[in-house]
């Protein structure tokens, strides 16, 4: 098993990606989500999609939200720093 030194000595790169569709409904798209959804459904969801869409070696990180298409970059934008800067804080 590799150091964590040997670990760093490899530059991973993030890239955004979508999985576009579409939820059909009579209520607002804010009130279209559970708001129960836990820590670990959201691990399920992430393993699901990176298991079945991507390729081994892949990390995948996800956040559930509308966005509207004009706030796209923006919402990747939070989503990355987020990500980020949680590594930055747990020293990873």
């Amino acid at each position: 098993m590799e150091n964590k030194e040997e670990q760093f000595d490899v530059e991973l790169k993030a890239y955004p990606f979508a999985i576009v569709g579409f939820f059909i409904t009579d209520k607002e798209p804010q009130n279209s989500f559970r708001e129960e959804l836990s820590a670990e459904e959201m691990e399920k969801i992430q393993e699901l999609i990176k298991k079945y869409i991507f390729k081994e070696g892949v990390e995948v990180v996800i956040a559930p939200f509308v966005v509207p298409p004009d706030q796209v970059n923006d919402a990747l934008n939070q989503l990355a720093n987020q990500v980020f800067n949680n590594d930055l804080e747990e020293g990873n």
